[in-house]
């Protein structure tokens, strides 16, 4: 909130595409720590900040969002999170790869830029191929990874004055990517202008989001975190792009995270990427659910407290009876749903994870402790809450060996259940 400095009360936020004043809840979860700040044990005993997290409707160009708390730079410069630990992300990303290539033609001669590389878990298949590549990576200890790889990384954020300096040196991208950055700027208009920057004239750019009708249709509250500023429909990107000469024309559909978009989009001006069936037919299905209008979007909060009473009922239930109970992973999804719901080591013992960057460590705000997934084999659970739920196949895949003492797998999301 913004103090009036005449009246000397507060106001509400303002809007970071239109400026306009955000006075519509979306879903209010409460105080929560940042997501991605995992503690070490000497933290635990010390003050540990925690901030609204409460997520807006802009009544007029109906981008949701989050204020900002924190920079950027204190976010993201050193940053626990890296792509190469989930092997169905990097197959994601390896798919990608060969769409795009064989889609487009990229080659030895083209130059592929990617916002926020992390580890080079995508451009090491560019790489592959003998295709330019360069990262763009802020956090300094994620970039070294991507280094070690032999792929180029910038370590720095992506704005205008990036792209500009880029171009001093003759770097433009035939193609610039970005997988789940979009959503992660809260300067959202300088992103964009700088991608109109960065871009050849017959460039093309792909932006990955989880995809906000999505999240309302699966009750999907714990992708709300404070590192996510954003929330987005193709309806509302579109119009932040052509508001800086950029035009989506074509759009995907994907599963990742639980139901993503990639959007292609070119300069207004490039006449040879026509805009295509799937983007009509999807901006008729936004409208169609509502999403140009508030009353959608003022309904979510419901949905959200049920699907937090539905989780505490199964875990209580499941205590009663005498049921132990552990977490598997450590994703900042995970972060938002126990802090929201109040779920310590009463309900759960503890959580794993095989990032060695989280083992060994606490998860913010409720302190279950993160182990390697070597525990559950010692502990032998008789539930495994899969906080990761958009990776729950390759967690039950990898944890099969939990059904040998009768061990069942648990998801929160949509609402709690066990899964067969």
């Amino acid at each position: 909130m913004e103090l009036n400095e005449g009246t000397g009360q507060l106001m509400s936020p303002t809007c970071r595409h239109c400026d306009s004043r955000l006075e519509v809840s979306f879903c209010d979860l409460g105080m929560s720590p940042l997501a991605n700040s995992y503690l070490s044990a000497e933290q635990l005993d010390r003050m540990e900040p925690f901030y609204p997290l409460h997520a807006y409707v802009c009544a007029e160009c109906f981008l949701v969002q989050l204020q900002e708390f924190e920079t950027p730079e204190q976010i993201f410069t050193e940053y626990a999170y890296f792509s190469s630990y989930s092997d169905s992300w990097v197959a994601h990303a390896k798919a990608y790869v060969d769409q795009m290539t064989a889609r487009f033609g990229f080659d030895d001669s083209s130059q592929v830029i990617e916002i926020a590389s992390n580890d080079g878990y995508l451009l090491q298949f560019f790489k592959e191929r003998g295709v330019p590549v360069l990262g763009i990576e802020p956090a300094a200890n994620v970039a070294a990874a991507a280094q070690e790889k032999g792929i180029e990384t910038l370590v720095q954020f992506f704005n205008p004055e990036t792209a500009e300096s880029l171009g001093r040196r003759g770097i433009k991208a035939d193609l610039l990517l970005g997988n789940n950055v979009l959503a992660h700027v809260p300067a959202l208009n300088d992103f964009v202008r700088a991608m109109k920057i960065a871009l050849k004239p017959s460039g093309i750019i792909t932006m990955e989001f989880p995809h906000l009708l999505q999240l309302m249709r699966e009750n999907q509250f714990d992708t709300i975190y404070h590192e996510h500023f954003s929330y987005l429909s193709l309806s509302t990107v579109e119009r932040v792009f052509e508001k800086f000469g950029l035009r989506v024309f074509d759009v995907d559909q994907l599963p990742t995270h639980g139901g993503s978009l990639r959007i292609y989009a070119t300069h207004v001006e490039n006449d040879a990427r026509p805009v295509g069936e799937n983007i009509i037919a999807l901006k008729k299905e936004e409208a169609d659910a509502g999403l140009g209008g508030l009353s959608a979007y003022t309904a979510f909060s419901d949905q959200v407290k049920e699907t937090k009473r539905a989780l505490l009922r199964f875990l209580i239930e499941a205590r009663e009876e005498g049921k132990s109970i552990v977490g598997y992973g450590a994703p900042a999804k995970g972060n938002t749903l126990l802090n929201y719901c109040g779920i310590r080591t009463d309900l759960v013992d503890y959580t794993v994870d095989r990032s060695p960057h989280k083992q060994d460590r606490f998860l913010p705000g409720v302190h279950l402790p993160i182990h390697s997934p070597d525990r559950i084999r010692e502990t032998k659970p008789d539930y495994v809450l899969i906080l990761p739920w958009n990776i729950k196949e390759e967690v039950m895949k990898q944890m099969s060996y939990i059904r040998d003492w009768g061990g069942r797998f648990v998801v929160p999301i949509p609402r709690a259940r066990v899964l067969p």
